[in-house]
């Protein structure tokens, strides 16, 4: 039985039905060589199934409408007005119009009669991503596990390719390291129980777990699958996924302390994805681009700032706040290599600022950033109070490879302030972070014994 069958087969039936009607036809006037005024009338009565396209062409002209019509009761402009809106949405979404885009791809789920299937669920793949870079991570992870589920969304498509990428970011994104690496193991398995050759589709899931990977801290086994994607980017030939290999390579690179080795990486990236029409990802390899080169062993801080400011002009239009804040404390760092302090500590106060009253792990850099200008500038009191208010937020952090470099950070900075015993518990708090335990004191142990 297919309820839904008989749903749709009762629906055309009444359009045939009130257009015949309105046309002063009888059943008999639609009838042909092929159409049996019998067989229009089951049809009228929902008790046969959806005729095949050329009956539906024979009654549509005879009835004066489209075939579009008479299967899904829109009319062709309408039909063609929707797609207009939604790609309009899509369009939006990629010129980084997010909120705009959300508003137009809702009002279109809002009236579902005007989608078929495969509309449908470009809207509501398009309806997620805007939810995303509006940091709405949770709306948009409820979307994509719907669609997910989808049993109409078949391992191995494009839709199920780019479902599984978004929702293992997002995942990521809300700080689920694990969840994102689930999904994008278990997708990976998929394609490759499929028997396929490498893909760009295991390229793009492939880079995405590689980035899960490198936030958990998991590096040799991000860099291992780089190895493996690199090989098959160069294959297929795709730019932009070759590109996203080279990115996430560059940033295992960058943790593994090879500095210049990740700077190769990240600029062969920015080559590649030069011409990719996907602006905020030039944005956030600009912004990668220009903090490596002021770690590198030969800095270039004329050059990262002018880097820095371009991903500044393109995250403006597309970043989120998040990211726009990483990218003003690279500027500070810029300006404060550069000798201006009075802008580096301008921009190190924006990017405090677009961190809102959220506990964000940029609030930790941002401080941390103030506080080496002030020991740069020499005011120990000021840098102190910075130090301290980051200390205390970074507490909030669970264990991951960020926490633990920017513990790190934190303990350089107390170590330069002179205050040995902060920076020696920042360190402390770094090693756990990277999942190093502190040792047992063998004291405790005679202690719990009743030894002296």
């Amino acid at each position: 039985m297919d309820p839904l069958g008989n749903a749709t087969a009762a629906g055309l039936g009444e359009r045939i039905r009130v257009l015949r009607g309105k046309r002063g036809l009888k059943q008999q006037d639609l009838a042909s060589d092929d159409i049996s005024a019998s067989y229009i009338s089951l049809i009228e009565s929902g008790k046969r199934g959806a005729p095949s396209d050329s009956v539906l062409a024979s009654l549509a002209e005879r009835l004066g409408c489209s075939a579009e019509y008479l299967r899904t009761g829109r009319d062709d402009h309408e039909l063609e007005e929707t797609r207009l809106r939604l790609a309009f949405g899509e369009m939006a979404l990629r010129n980084g119009s997010n909120g705009e885009a959300l508003q137009t791809l809702s009002d279109l789920l809002a009236r579902p009669s005007l989608l078929d299937p495969s509309m449908t669920r470009r809207a509501r793949i398009a309806q997620a991503s805007a939810l995303e870079k509006l940091d709405r991570i949770e709306a948009a992870i409820a979307i994509l596990e719907d669609l997910q589920r989808d049993p109409d969304l078949p391992p191995g498509s494009a839709d199920w390719c780019t479902v599984s990428v978004a929702l293992s970011r997002c995942y990521r994104n809300a700080g689920d390291i694990t969840t994102s690496i689930e999904i994008a193991e278990r997708a990976m398995s998929r394609l490759d129980a499929l028997g396929l050759d490498v893909t760009a589709d295991h390229v793009q899931l492939g880079a995405t777990l590689m980035a899960s990977y490198h936030m958990r801290g998991d590096l040799t086994r991000a860099q291992l699958l780089g190895v493996r994607l690199l090989d098959s980017a160069e294959r297929q030939g795709a730019r932009a996924a070759r590109g996203a290999v080279f990115w996430n390579a560059g940033l295992v690179a960058r943790s593994r302390g090879q500095l210049n080795e990740a700077l190769a990486l990240v600029e062969r990236a920015l080559a590649l994805m030069s011409e990719d029409d996907n602006i905020r990802h030039l944005a956030m390899l600009k912004m990668n681009c220009g903090s490596l080169l002021l770690q590198v062993d030969q800095p270039e801080p004329a050059r990262a700032k002018q880097l820095l400011e371009e991903a500044q002009q393109l995250l403006a239009e597309v970043g989120n706040a998040p990211e726009l804040a990483q990218c003003e404390i690279g500027l500070a760092d810029a300006d404060a290599m550069l000798g201006n302090w009075d802008e580096a500590a301008a921009h190190a106060e924006r990017a405090l600022g677009l961190t809102g009253p959220e506990s964000r792990i940029q609030a930790v850099g941002a401080r941390a950033t103030l506080a080496e200008i002030h020991l740069l500038r020499g005011d120990h009191e000021q840098a102190a109070q910075c130090l301290q208010a980051a200390t205390r937020q970074l507490r909030q952090f669970p264990p991951s490879h960020q926490t633990a470099l920017n513990w790190r950070y934190l303990g350089d900075l107390w170590r330069r302030q002179g205050n040995s015993t902060a920076a020696l518990q920042a360190y402390d708090h770094a090693l756990s972070s990277a999942g190093l335990a502190p040792n047992r004191d063998p004291s405790s142990t005679f202690t719990e014994q009743g030894r002296p």
